[in-house]
């Protein structure tokens, strides 16, 4: 009896390193913008390397931060669900590689490629977790445990595949926008962790040690 073929997996390492029209990798220097909002919205991104802020400005001129994407995160698919226009900014933070695909070749990928497809999907499900957990935390939580809690997660506590690394050098304004509170509070209390030991600076910016999850978990 002949034997069956092994199944084949998709290799996403091969994917993002072959050319096509239908995706590209562009680098981008801090501060450079990737897309705005309000523009048309046709493709899904994809960090290889670096990190992006996603921001939302109001009528008023107010600026919000909604998240900070890091490697091997997903962004801008919202062309997938029919969106038209961009609803937010992406502005790249630190040094970065950023894959744009075409929302038709996404599409035929997630239908092509299982394995892909069980990966995007899982994605998805993790950053729809994260925005309920964000909304439980700017509940019922203080501003210094999301302070605490949002530097664990740009930090990738918790990630098996992600090695210690500092955090893209954010500014205090944009800690204090992603957390609710004012600029003033979250140096208090980056000064605090760095007194007791939970986070230290060095030339790549700020290092977060795990000990820093015994703020989220104090009650």
């Amino acid at each position: 009896m002949p034997r069956k073929a092994a199944a084949r997996t998709f290799d996403l390492g091969r994917f993002l390193q072959s050319a096509g029209r239908s995706r590209r990798s562009v680098r981008y220097e801090p501060g450079q913008v990737i897309f705005s909002q309000g523009e048309p919205c046709t493709s899904v991104l994809y960090v290889q390397r670096g990190a992006v802020k996603l921001s939302l400005l109001s009528a008023a001129g107010k600026e919000a931060v909604l998240a900070i994407a890091g490697r091997r995160d997903f962004f801008g698919e919202g062309c997938l669900a029919g969106q038209p226009l961009r609803m937010a900014t992406a502005t790249a933070i630190a040094p970065s590689e950023i894959l744009v695909v075409q929302k038709r070749a996404m599409i035929h990928l997630l239908h092509s490629e299982r394995a892909f497809s069980d990966r995007f999907i899982a994605h998805m499900l993790a950053r729809n977790i994260r925005i309920e957990e964000d909304l439980v935390d700017h509940l019922f939580n203080s501003s210094e445990k999301r302070l605490a809690r949002t530097l664990l997660l740009l930090a990738r506590y918790g990630k098996h595949d992600a090695a210690p690394q500092a955090l893209p050098k954010l500014s205090q304004e944009v800690l204090a926008e992603m957390i609710g509170t004012t600029r003033s509070r979250v140096n208090f209390f980056m000064n605090k962790f760095r007194k007791l030991g939970f986070i230290d600076y060095d030339a790549d910016g700020v290092l977060v040690h795990p000990s820093l999850v015994s703020v989220v978990l104090h009650e």
